[in-house]
């Protein structure tokens, strides 16, 4: 299939690891000049050949320092990834346990991050009928699958990303949402993570809840999806072969929600 990618220039925001990384990765092997923001810099990303900037996308400044210097390096933006969210601030806990300051957090970097980098691009993608995909959850669809404000803030985000096909859609921006439920990423894979956390909340061996994970959430497929597997789907949303899809919100999580 041709994607027509080649010689485009993209922004993805978390893409140090996990679904933002392989986003990268499928990028620059499609031929497009990436520029990379994350928090922490890791070989992995910086073996892509991507432009990294190290930023904390949680906050107005780190937002500014990155699309400034994608603009700079690359002259413009094509494609635009808000994929950063989750975070540490994500832990296992009921609504009572999260104050405003911790919601605050948890809106910044899900939500806010993909406001504020939108827009300082969209200029740029205005001019070069750019396309967007923000990255959300099928927590924003099953607000029981996390905590509150997690839910809350994905939420927010699948209907900004509807908010944004409408407005700037007829002026040759297109937007796309992805949603995929659980992921093997570090947030679940890391005992230190929030899937560790759960399994610790449980009296649960880190590695024996991940892999009875499948078959407690129902996962039909009765696997975890792969960050490659979102980055594909991510990627294609970018393409010229997707030209008619616009304001769509994709589910990509092994069939764990049941309903349409």
């Amino acid at each position: 299939m041709e994607l027509g990618l080649a010689g485009r220039t993209a922004v993805v925001t978390g893409a140090g690891r996990g679904i933002g990384l392989e986003t990268v990765r499928a990028l620059v092997a499609e031929g497009v000049r990436v520029v990379g923001g994350t928090r922490t810099v890791t070989k992995q990303l910086t073996d892509t050949g991507a432009e990294v900037v190290a930023a904390d996308l949680g906050t107005a400044e780190g937002v500014a320092l990155l699309v400034d210097r994608a603009i700079e390096v690359m002259g413009g933006v094509d494609l635009l990834v808000n994929n950063v969210g989750a975070g540490d601030d994500v832990v296992p806990g009921g609504f009572l346990d999260a104050d405003d300051d911790a919601w605050g957090r948890v809106f910044d970097l899900n939500l806010m991050s993909a406001v504020r980098a939108t827009r300082a691009a969209l200029p740029s993608l205005l001019e070069r009928g750019g396309r967007v995909v923000n990255v959300s959850s099928i927590n924003a669809r099953m607000p029981s699958g996390g905590p509150a404000a997690y839910s809350a803030a994905k939420a927010a985000l699948t209907a900004f990303g509807k908010s944004l096909a409408e407005e700037f859609g007829p002026r040759g921006v297109r937007v796309n949402t992805v949603s995929p439920g659980v992921v093997r990423t570090a947030i679940w894979e890391d005992p230190e993570g929030f899937g560790g956390k759960l399994a610790a909340a449980v009296g649960a061996d880190p590695a024996k809840f991940l892999a009875r994970l499948p078959r407690a959430a129902g996962i039909t497929t009765g696997r975890l999806t792969e960050p490659h597997e979102v980055a594909a789907l991510i990627v294609y949303l970018l393409s010229d072969a997707a030209a008619p899809i616009m304001g769509a919100d994709y589910v990509i999580d092994g069939g764990t929600l049941k309903s349409s």
